[in-house]
């Protein structure tokens, strides 16, 4: 029986013949590591759904989640990655973004020029206001 020099000769040597696998090849990347997130709270509906549907679509990720790690098409899969990533961009960013619109609606009301369709603040609590728009100079009247 092996001692424990043995057991970690023999986990470097398939560690290194891994890395010889795996040079070339794309590996790992932020979608994929979204779409393994993606199958684990599948599985976990599907521990009370109970649905072959559910079970199929786990297992196309998996298949697509390892396709792309073994790929040698390192272009496509970069460029999929970016594709991926600006569109969680604008996502997260539209979320950010939401507590300070919630803030400032309370302060300020939102008015578009008629004109130019200028996006215009005003101060809450003035009442009926004559507001000019500094882009195009047209005036018009708003509640604030």
């Amino acid at each position: 029986m092996r001692g424990n020099g043995g057991w970690r000769d023999l986990l470097r040597r398939w560690r290194m013949s891994f890395a010889r696998f795996m040079v070339g090849r794309y590996g790992n990347d932020e979608l994929n590591r979204f779409l393994s997130g993606a199958i684990l709270v599948l599985i976990a509906v599907n521990l009370f759904a109970r649905t072959n549907v559910l079970f199929f679509l786990e297992l196309a990720l998996l298949i697509w989640i390892y396709f792309r790690m073994f790929s040698k098409k390192t272009g496509r899969r970069f460029k999929e990655n970016q594709t991926y990533l600006r569109l969680r961009f604008q996502v997260t960013e539209g979320w950010k973004k939401w507590p300070a619109r919630v803030k400032e609606a309370r302060r300020y009301k939102i008015f578009r020029c008629p004109n130019c369709g200028q996006k215009l603040r005003i101060p809450r609590g003035h009442g009926k206001i004559s507001i000019h728009c500094r882009r195009c100079g047209h005036d018009f009247a708003g509640k604030s």
